[in-house]
């Protein structure tokens, strides 16, 4: 299957939501400009509280459409941007990358992944249940957070939909992602 960029969404403000575009730029060690999260150190209000001086690796947000896609099927409605992501994709599952993957993302981006997206209650005000649905628990009662993932940019340059994505794996052993504080 194809791995491409289905949507491109970006916010000024703080907002859950984020609007889609027909482009976003990313600018290397900063994030998507003109994106409330965009910056050298962190910009979400949560973590800006615990300490505003740490290196933000999460400057971009990336949900996979096949997670939309199962949500809508649960009775959701969930269009692309509505989750706060930044970069939709389809035919790449994100979660399952290693930590370190690194995404060419159509001809000049390449953006690094350095976390798991940890679903909020933010995502039950947009709609009653969403927050279930993007926590799952296995038998062992370990958690498997579906909220996307996060990372950094490497290297700058226009992002549109219909990029094609290619993921390169770093060295083994791979670190899984998980929730970076």
């Amino acid at each position: 299957m194809e791995q491409i960029v289905t949507a491109v969404s970006l916010s000024a403000q703080h907002t859950f939501v984020k609007a889609n575009q027909n482009s976003i730029n990313l600018i290397a060690g900063i994030g998507v400009e003109g994106d409330a999260h965009a910056g050298e150190t962190v910009k979400h209000r949560y973590l800006v509280g615990k300490n505003p001086n740490k290196p933000n690796l999460r400057q971009v947000h990336l949900i996979q459409a096949e997670l939309l896609d199962e949500l809508n099927g649960a009775g959701f409605s969930v269009g692309p941007g509505q989750l706060g992501e930044n970069i939709t994709t389809r035919g790449i599952d994100l979660p399952s990358l290693p930590r370190e993957t690194k995404l060419s993302i159509g001809n000049e981006v390449i953006v690094e992944l350095t976390a798991l997206r940890n679903p909020c209650v933010q995502i039950d005000e947009f709609q009653k249940g969403l927050l279930k649905e993007t926590i799952h628990i296995d038998d062992n009662g370990n958690p498997s957070l579906k909220g996307g993932v996060m990372g950094v940019v490497l290297s700058g340059g226009t992002i549109l939909p219909g990029d094609s994505i290619v993921a390169k794996l770093p060295a083994k052993p791979f670190d899984d992602l998980e929730y970076v504080w």
